[in-house]
């Protein structure tokens, strides 16, 4: 047997899909979005709360129909005690049993907001990954619909805070109450037959009503010849749909408006009036909120979280134009969403308590910024790179990298073993705004050069002779060495973004 016959193999180095690898750019993104978003939510006064990374699975519940092992839509393990645990897929389900938990020590409604990485075990696409970062506040503990209100208006704000101006993203709003107050009225009580209408209703932005029409009867056969089946309402029921959906594509309508050509359509039920009762209160405190009919819109095609909500139902949608890595176009849609959930902490308690919450998802956030172009802001600066030239002269170098850092300016001194060349483009893939240089003549001279690698660049990238480029030495600048930091300090307040 050979030498190399006996190594044993070598890994291959990869990700698993769905799981990325985020450096400066897409870190600083993520970490600027968060911090802006949660000023926004304190500032509305919500208070802080961190959960762990896993719950017990029968706590989270909504991925698990497997009870022997829970591993559909969430990443599980089996405890050494035999209980299965499971990394959290949202930040609202760990919120339900902290409430549950701790519900009589809490202030009431307990206000709270949370951020940080959570996990699907589902097929990952385009700005959607297996995991991500979310950011959500929610009130446990107030069922006025002025609460769903205060925290559809929190996140506009929160929209704004993002970068994202008046025209750039929309929240659409619904009830959930509206069909169920539909399917009532039409003698449609069987949930699988619910819930495949619904599932066909949340595809109207995608296949308009002719699509939907289908599914909400025999079934439909799409362009791939895969065929799905319907839920096959009565006529009467899928009418009554189809008239309130009009309503939806209608963006010059008013949310008052939208609510009375819902209400026109009748066969609502009383479960349905009195949705719309709820989003006409919704409606009021948004106006007395001075929120624009423009960044909040009434939608009845909104039906997220089949499951899960209970109420009113928010979607926050990205108008931006996006495109992928390729240049080709892409469709980001939802950036964040949330509604009523008053059920969700009565799995605990078996006594509902109402809820109401919406979730920024972060990372999705980021992506679809980038996506849009809007990631230059992003850009990481490096630190302020120290040339090294001599062992000799190490202390020189240790005490101008400490002088910058004492005056609050990020620096570093190169620890590699290159030469001068290889330091300046070490530098400029840093991102570093400026070099220092300490040879042996500006050590006898008592001066220092600085090299204002954003200048250097800006006018390498319009000069096509080296030697001219040599000669002009763009960007550098000789000073006396007591005027370091302040001639450093110069070069990184005029925070230009690296090319």
């Amino acid at each position: 047997m050979t030498a190399d016959a006996a190594a044993p193999a070598r890994p291959e180095a990869r990700n698993p899909r769905g799981f990325a690898d985020r450096r400066g750019r897409d870190l600083t993104a993520e970490r600027r979005l968060v911090a802006r978003v949660s000023e926004v939510y304190e500032r509305w006064g919500f208070e802080p709360l961190e959960t762990g990374a896993f719950e017990y699975a029968d706590a989270l519940g909504k991925f698990l129909p497997d009870a022997d092992r829970p591993n559909e839509g969430v990443f599980a393990l089996q405890d050494d005690d035999d209980q299965w645990m499971a990394l959290r897929y949202d930040l609202t389900a760990p919120l339900a049993r902290f409430a549950a938990q701790s519900w009589e020590t809490l202030p009431k409604p307990f206000r709270r907001y949370a951020f940080g990485p959570v996990w699907r075990n589902e097929k990952p696409g385009p700005g959607r990954f297996r995991e991500f970062v979310q950011c959500d506040a929610d009130t446990v503990g107030s069922d006025r619909p002025e609460a769903d209100a205060e925290i559809i208006a929190m996140a506009c704000e929160g929209l704004r805070a993002a970068g994202l101006d008046a025209g750039q993203a929309v929240v659409r709003v619904s009830n959930r109450k509206l069909f169920d107050g539909l399917f009532e009225a039409g003698g449609v009580t069987e949930p699988g037959q619910r819930l495949t209408a619904l599932r066909a209703i949340d595809k109207f932005d995608r296949l308009g009503w002719e699509g939907v029409s289908a599914l909400l009867g025999e079934g439909r056969l799409d362009e791939s010849g895969d065929y799905t089946k319907g839920a096959n309402l009565p006529i009467g029921v899928a009418a009554t749909i189809e008239a309130f959906l009009a309503s939806a594509g209608d963006a010059a309508l008013s949310r008052a408006a939208t609510l009375e050509s819902v209400a026109r359509a009748g066969g609502l039920g009383a479960t349905g009036e009195a949705a719309l009762e709820e989003l006409a209160a919704i409606d009021a405190a948004l106006r007395a909120m001075k929120v624009d009919e423009a960044a909040v819109r009434f939608d009845p095609t909104i039906v997220r979280g089949l499951e899960y909500y209970t109420g009113a139902v928010f979607e926050a949608e990205l108008l931006l134009d996006t495109v992928d890595d390729k240049g080709r176009a892409v469709r980001f849609g939802s950036i964040g969403g949330g509604g009523r959930y008053d059920d969700l902490v009565a799995r605990f308690t078996g006594e509902r308590l109402p809820a109401t919450g919406f979730s920024f998802g972060v990372s999705r956030l980021a992506s679809a910024l980038r996506a849009a172009g809007r990631g230059d802001q992003d850009a990481v600066r490096g630190p302020v790179v120290v040339i090294v030239f001599s062992d000799a002269d190490m202390q020189h170098y240790l005490d101008a990298v400490s002088e910058l850092r004492n005056a609050g300016i990020a620096a570093e001194l190169y620890l590699g073993r290159a030469g001068m060349k290889a330091q300046m483009k070490y530098a400029d893939r840093r991102g570093a705004p400026a070099a220092v240089i300490l040879g042996g003549d500006e050590i006898a001279a008592g001066q220092v050069t600085v090299k204002d690698l954003d200048a250097g660049r800006a006018l390498a990238a319009g000069v096509s002779d080296n030697e001219a480029w040599k000669s002009e030495r763009p960007g550098q600048q000789i000073a006396p060495r007591a005027d370091l930091v302040a001639t450093v300090a110069r070069i990184v307040a005029q925070a230009r973004t690296p090319s």
